[in-house]
């Protein structure tokens, strides 16, 4: 690879990882992209499996994804460190194996039960396959990082990125489908777009596995240093085990409080996604404000992301995410009180999804505070088994998004025969607009206070830790 195995170790953040490390989260968002908005589309009306058989697919898939997403990082901290150290190694190692597995998922061979089997094997692997290097990516942030400063400057770095993706994709992804199409077939397009948008992922974390260099011990260094410390311990007559994992879950109370107020993040970003178009629909009555919400809200997750790094410099990260909740729940408190007014709604329930986009730059900096909290009331690394844990907020609202709409419109009492009928009650627009606005509310004002009250390492007391554990190294 190029790699000068022996390097020096590099300090401080480089000006390349400072302005493009998160060119593989841009990638990334292209490939998860097309899932999104592609993968039921493909099942129904591609590969013509019934509508049974497609919530099968989805649900099996999505299950057994949120089933092993605490197993990535444990992968990570427990398999013998690579060439070119325990997580940067993956970063060039898996990726490559992703785009000839996402393809088959958008992809029938065959017909009856093997063509389904195939598609749910092709889902479940290909997501193994990014969501391994996708967890040393963001472990890398640590790696790198000696500071909350520099934490947080890769993080922005890498929410800019993906924010950009985003709006690229709601562009991009679309005209790279019909131009593919008419090369390969419709029925292939959805496939050869899987595999394209996935090699641009791969080839966006190559990019910061080269960034990443002299970041890491390699793994010849770490073996080296382990066996040097059991030797040391022994030579001192401490014969005590090693902290294990599972020490560094349960003596970290601080990363159960930011996990449970990610997931009423999610809540929000699920829920007013799935309900928009509902909105815009029967409240609004102009379908077409859809798409302008949409651009509008990640222009603005663009701007949250730049700002980000500012906000956490000036409030520390910690604060900057409460502050953040509290003012998602005021603008869509708001959002509520015009749910007549459409426009005025665009403008709150964006600006939700600007200060929404503002956690998201500052949720990997969170998560490596608790890796260094860890690691100094523990002595063990786990930075890939917790930064790995950011993922199972994410897992659980996907499986829980269906529910979660479905439970929204209920409450609203939603009937498809009525409103095709062009029938909207008063009842329905002010449920529905509920659902948008002040269910999200209140989950995200139950993000802030679980923020206060459960987490709190504060920037002096990581500066504190992490000059300690620099002490002991």
């Amino acid at each position: 690879m190029g790699d000068s195995d022996g390097g020096k170790k590099r300090n401080g953040i480089s000006r390349s990882l400072k302005r493009f490390f998160g060119v593989g989260d841009f990638g990334f968002s292209f490939m998860t992209n097309i899932e999104t908005y592609y993968f039921t589309y493909f099942l129904t009306n591609i590969a013509e499996f019934s509508l049974p058989v497609v919530t099968m697919i989805t649900t099996i898939a999505s299950v057994v994804d949120a089933a092993l997403s605490w197993i990535y990082g444990v992968i990570l901290d427990t398999f013998k460190p690579m060439k070119w150290g325990r997580y940067r190694s993956w970063l060039v190692v898996i990726p490559w194996l992703v785009p000839f597995l996402y393809a088959f998922q958008f992809i029938r061979v065959g017909s009856g039960t093997a063509a389904v089997v195939l598609i749910i094997i092709a889902t479940i692997t290909s997501h193994i396959a990014w969501n391994i290097p996708f967890v040393a990516n963001i472990s890398m942030i640590n790696m790198a990082s000696k500071t909350p400063e520099d934490r947080m400057a890769l993080s922005s770095s890498r929410a800019i990125w993906q924010s950009l993706g985003r709006v690229f994709y709601s562009y991009v992804g679309p005209a790279v489908v019909s131009v593919l199409a008419g090369i390969v077939g419709e029925k292939n397009s959805y496939g050869a777009t899987a595999f394209v948008f996935a090699a641009l992922m791969a080839a966006g974390y190559f990019a910061h596995f080269k960034m990443f260099e002299g970041y890491e011990e390699t793994g010849a260094q770490e073996i080296e240093r382990m066996q040097r410390e059991r030797a040391q311990r022994k030579a001192r007559g401490r014969q005590e085990k090693e902290s294990g994992l599972l020490k560094c879950l349960t003596t970290n109370p601080y990363l159960l409080g930011l996990t449970v107020a990610d997931l009423t993040k999610y809540i929000y970003s699920f829920v007013a996604s799935g309900i928009a178009v509902y909105y815009f629909t029967y409240v609004a009555h102009n379908k077409d404000l859809t798409a302008t919400f949409i651009l509008i809200s990640s222009l603005l997750g663009v701007a949250a992301s730049y700002l980000s790094k500012a906000a956490a410099k000036k409030f520390s990260a910690r604060n900057t995410v409460i502050y953040a909740y509290l003012a998602m729940a005021v603008v869509l408190v708001l959002g509520f009180l015009f749910y007549r007014q459409p426009w005025a709604v665009i403008l709150l329930v964006s600006l939700a999804q600007f200060f929404c986009t503002m956690t998201n730059a500052c949720g990997p900096a969170l998560y490596a505070d608790c890796a260094i909290y860890s690691e100094y009331k523990t002595g063990k690394n786990a930075t890939g088994l917790i930064m790995g844990l950011s993922n199972i907020p994410l897992k659980i609202g996907v499986v829980s998004r269906g529910i979660l709409i479905s439970a929204c419109l209920a409450i609203a009492g939603f009937n498809l025969e009525t409103v095709e009928k062009g029938i909207t009650s008063p009842q329905l627009e002010r449920g529905i607009s509920m659902g948008f606005t002040i269910i999200p509310a209140i989950a995200v004002a139950l993000g802030a206070v679980i923020m206060i009250f459960g987490f709190r390492l504060t920037r002096a007391k990581i500066e504190k830790f992490s000059a300690e554990l620099e002490k002991r190294k």
